[in-house]
């Protein structure tokens, strides 16, 4: 099967299948979270019920979480196609272990180095390596977007780049608009011309692309599980190369080996158990057991992408006929393969919230908000309650777009 079957798919998540005062929700809230299947949940709790201990026991239950631990580090490598499993660090979510990491990675910075982040960014992604410029005495440079498609502008990154520059923080793809980032441009871009290390934000593009570390030769790259289908866990790859050059903050007795060093304190067990399942449920979703893991997320992905691109083309395109609709990002139909099915819009004289109210009101959650992109907001003068956000996920059908675009008729025609 070249296609994904979304009705055999939607069964395995509980949250599809409930009713809500008679009525069945629609989830367009992906970019906040991802649904989460049934195996996720058993994973989950079949680990905290029999087996929750800690590692180094001589018992059988700290075995199996030891063998979890591996398990999900493989897991983790197959996501990224990481060179070893031991490029791979958990924490709780991808902020945290971003602030904690531009602690690690500020150590040796020098008042007058430079760094760089975008104004496409979440945040979580520009906050903590600001913060840790500051305290330094580094110089912070920000790429602003092109406002008309709310794209990274590769020109101004490229003029900002100099042999200063010692960290380039960039999204992979924007948590708001949906602007997918040429990753690959950036990256050559960045080694051609400083000796920065490159952290990628892939927090949205992780459930909508398929990612491959070795493929983009960036140096980090981090995501949080429970944006793909997953438990709330913050999954890091990092390049050994990298790792064995940095010093780790840690607790005096623990030990001095890789990836262990940067991971603080008892990890969230029950939380790596859902996160395998997760990934082997996106592989199963390649149909071809004879695969192998990677082999099969690279099938499942394909699927992914074909599906949310006709989902793409349709919301833009039912859009797009509204005159007193604003989109902001990708609007063109035919450019479907350089964004996520994630849209921001305004309505003319409408505030964000009160669109929102509407359809949470009729069980279909979407967003509103400027979702910690507040470079993105400033520089489009959208600080005034921010944007309207429907974001589908592979789960979602186009009978539910045509639900979204019923009841928005319904909220213009009580506003008349």
């Amino acid at each position: 099967m070249t296609h994904l079957d979304v009705e055999q798919l939607r069964a395995q998540f509980p949250a599809l299948q409930q009713q809500v005062n008679g009525q069945t929700p629609v989830f367009f809230d992906g970019p906040g979270g991802a649904q989460v299947s049934q195996q996720v949940l058993d994973a989950m709790t079949a680990y905290l019920g029999r087996y929750n201990a800690n590692l180094g026991g001589a018992y059988f239950s700290s075995h199996k979480t030891t063998e979890l631990m591996a398990d999900a580090r493989q897991a983790g490598a197959d996501f990224y196609n990481a060179g070893s499993a031991e490029e791979i660090i958990f924490g709780a979510n991808a902020t945290t272990l971003t602030f904690s990491f531009s602690r690690v990675i500020a150590r040796d910075w020098q008042p007058g180095d430079e760094i760089i982040v975008t104004a496409l960014d979440h945040y979580s992604n520009v906050s903590p390596w600001v913060l840790a410029a500051e305290e330094k005495g580094v110089v912070v440079h920000q790429v602003q977007v092109n406002e008309a498609d709310c794209t990274l502008d590769y020109d101004h990154l490229q003029r900002l780049i100099s042999s200063k520059t010692r960290l380039v923080a960039c999204t992979y793809a924007s948590n708001t608009t949906g602007s997918i980032v040429d990753m690959r441009r950036v990256i050559r871009a960045v080694k051609a011309g400083s000796d920065a290390l490159v952290y990628i934000d892939a927090v949205h593009y992780a459930p909508h692309q398929l990612i491959d570390v070795q493929a983009l030769g960036c140096d980090f790259l981090v995501t949080s599980a429970y944006k793909y289908f997953g438990p709330h866990l913050g999954v890091l790859f990092a390049r050994q190369a990298v790792l064995e050059q940095l010093r780790p903050y840690k607790v005096a007795p623990a030990k001095d080996i890789n990836p262990n060093r940067w991971e603080t304190g008892t990890q969230n067990y029950e939380a790596l158990a859902g996160f395998i399942a997760a990934v082997d449920y996106l592989a199963s979703l390649a149909g071809d057991v004879r695969l192998s893991r990677r082999e099969q997320l690279t099938e499942s992905y394909r699927k992914i992408v074909r599906h949310e691109q006709m989902l793409s083309a349709q919301f833009l395109s039912r859009l797009s006929a509204y005159p007193q609709v604003r989109i902001f990002g990708i609007k063109d139909v035919a450019a479907c393969d350089a964004r996520t099915p994630t849209f921001a819009f305004r309505i003319h004289n409408t505030e964000p919230r009160a669109v929102s109210e509407f359809f949470g009101a009729n069980h279909v959650c979407i967003w509103d908000g400027n979702f910690y992109a507040q470079g993105l907001y400033e520089q489009l003068g959208l600080t005034d309650g921010g944007v309207i956000r429907v974001g589908c996920m592979h789960y979602n059908t186009a009978a539910e777009t045509e639900a979204f675009f019923v009841l928005l008729d319904q909220f213009f025609a009580l506003q008349s």
